[in-house]
């Protein structure tokens, strides 16, 4: 879909979204094939049940009129008063079924749609999400999962609208085809205009999501746990209200404009149909003075002008609603059409195991989509089996595009990295994963039970609740739990009632047993201690040595007390490797890393 909607050519456009209803109604047969089939059943007779009931309205009409002129009351009068009452039922009883196939619908579609949207959201690259655009999109398109129910129910309506219409309009046709021109001619300006206002809303709502967002996140961080203290300490109260409220403001008139300018327009057109469907009235009650209709065919003919008015304008109505709705579902469809670029192979190899050679960066390079920086430059780096390495540099150097590489999170630029002389490109990209182990400097802290949250580090594969005090012993989260009142059945985080909130510290440590548990053959900790204090780092990384013996295990830190422990210390400047080599090495170099060291160590005399 476009980024930008084209206020110039609003039918183009709208049509243009009318594409979108082959997608939509797929989905809608896919989330429940057997309620969709039972509901366009029933409405089919819903549909046609009011001309029935019209059709025999008439002839008790005819019938009461020859009582009163003095002849015999027919003798299947009242056969024809039960059939009425029949129908009427029937038409009550049935719509209650509709209504209810509708709210089964309803919840399966929300829920499917919502289910792809999260599958759908978790193949896109990594890169996708780096990208501002892409969450207007997404945002988007996780509301139109969830707001595109009047849709639904629009649908089911016009399948119900449209056969009522026909079957009227034929009548009244069969009558005299004035009487649907007229009503026809009084209907279209204000189905044009509706779809035109429709368009507008659109344009006005595409508009404005960028704003919104603004909105919902000047709401989150005024009124969050996490920004409450400097709020206050900074007095941002008023600064993040005011914002909000400018953004308010400008949404508002935006909205009002619009509003005013429907209500005049529509209201000029709303009276140009009321004068088509008098027009059509005064027609049908001139003929019958004239002779031409009885007075069964009298009461028929205007129920059939009132139905076929009524219909034919919630045909329009109902059109011009489910055609605005598909451009809204725009961006959930093009959401839908998103391709990632890291994929796997179809015919994609295994992952070796064991690693037998490691990793291989040969001449690498790599820029961020949409940007001119290149971030790694011709990078070379090997890792071979129980080895331990460490990457340093300033930030920005390149050090966790190297882990997103060596990941597969992104594919490079140019190059190409190897595992076992292979490429990575030619694995299984889950089969892949399953080997490696990260913890972020930005990790997760899942809003769950300390048991699940060490758990989700290893879904994919059955584990016991020895395997998570395990880990949790080995990443020193067990000292954590241990001060817990539900110990690993506690709930962590205070979003959820019962919920006990942790430090950064004993987040991280968390974190770090969810790669613990992983057993990966490949361990990768980018920045893992940054919110330890120093004696609990100094813990963490005696384990870590312990811990990854015979495993390769790739580490990033700006400590050098933790650095040193690695085998080899890799040092990164303008996305190049300088120097490697273990720390006295490096040391003994004069270089980067020994001038780096010494204003580290330097700041602790």
């Amino acid at each position: 879909m476009k980024d930008r909607v084209n206020a110039a050519s609003p039918w183009r456009d709208r049509i243009s979204a009318l594409r979108n209803m082959p997608a939509v109604l797929r989905i809608l047969w896919q989330s429940g094939r057997a309620v969709v089939t039972w509901g366009l059943f029933l409405r089919v007779i819903v549909a046609t049940l009011p001309f029935g009931i019209a059709k025999i309205a008439a002839y008790i009409l005819n019938d009461i009129a020859e009582v009163i002129r003095g002849h015999a009351l027919a003798p299947n009068f009242w056969k024809l008063v039960i059939a009425e009452v029949a129908l009427n039922v029937s038409l009550g009883l049935i719509t209650r079924a509709i209504d209810y196939s509708d709210s089964l619908l309803a919840n399966r579609y929300t829920q499917y749609v919502s289910v792809r949207v999260m599958e759908q959201a978790a193949r896109l690259d990594l890169t996708t999400y780096e990208d501002p655009v892409f969450y207007d999109r997404l945002e988007r398109a996780r509301v139109q999962a969830t707001d595109r129910l009047a849709m639904i129910q629009q649908l089911g309506r016009l399948v119900t609208q449209i056969i009522t219409t026909l079957a009227f309009s034929a009548a009244l046709a069969f009558a005299s085809p004035w009487l649907v021109l007229l009503l026809a001619l009084g209907v279209l300006p204000s189905f044009l205009g509706e779809t035109h206002y429709a368009f507008l809303g659109y344009a006005k709502n595409f508009r404005q999501t960028p704003a919104k967002r603004q909105m919902d996140y000047l709401r989150q961080v005024a009124g969050s746990r996490e920004g409450a203290k400097e709020v206050k300490l900074f007095g941002l109260n008023k600064f993040f209200t005011g914002r909000f409220q400018a953004l308010a403001d400008q949404i508002y008139l935006e909205d009002v404009t619009l509003s005013r300018s429907k209500l005049i327009v529509g209201g000029l057109l709303g009276v140009i149909g009321t004068l088509g469907y008098y027009g059509a009235y005064v027609y049908v009650i001139w003929r019958t003075l004239h002779g031409a209709y009885n007075i069964g065919e009298f009461g028929f003919l205007t129920t059939a002008i009132q139905q076929a008015s009524s219909n034919l304008q919630q045909v329009f109505s109902t059109a011009s609603g489910i055609a605005d709705q598909a451009l809204f579902l725009t961006d959930l469809i093009a959401f839908f059409d998103m391709k990632p670029t890291v994929l796997s192979k179809t015919d994609g190899l295994p992952a070796p195991v064991p690693i037998r050679t490691g990793f291989e960066f040969r001449n690498v390079s790599f820029t961020y989509p949409g940007t001119n920086r290149t971030v790694l430059k011709n990078f070379n780096l090997t890792l071979s089996p129980g080895e331990r390495i460490a990457l340093i540099g300033e930030n920005g150097q390149g050090k966790t595009t190297v882990v997103k590489l060596i990941t597969r999170l992104y594919d490079p630029t140019e190059g190409e990295i190897l595992l076992d002389g292979i490429d990575l490109r030619e694995y299984v990209l889950e089969d892949l994963h399953r080997h490696i182990g990260v913890i972020f400097q930005d990790f997760m802290r899942f809003e769950m039970t300390a048991r699940e949250n060490i758990g989700v580090g290893r879904v994919d594969q059955p584990y016991e609740d020895s395997d998570i005090e395990v880990a949790a012993q080995k990443s020193l989260a067990d000292t954590v739990v241990a001060k817990l009142a539900g110990g690993y059945d506690q709930m962590l985080g205070r979003r959820f009632e019962g919920g006990v909130e942790l430090s950064g510290g004993e987040w991280q440590k968390m974190a770090l047993a969810r790669a613990y548990l992983r057993d990966a053959q490949l361990l990768i900790l980018d920045e893992p201690t940054a919110a330890l204090d120093a004696r609990s780092e100094l813990e963490v990384f005696e384990r870590f040595a312990e811990l990854t013996q015979g495993k390769m295990a790739l580490l990033i830190s700006h400590r050098f007390s933790t650095v040193r422990m690695a085998d080899r210390i890799v040092v990164l400047s303008g996305g190049r490797l300088i120097e490697e080599g273990n720390h006295q090495q490096l040391i003994d170099k004069n270089g980067l890393y020994a001038s780096m060291f010494e204003m580290q160590a330097a700041s602790y005399r």
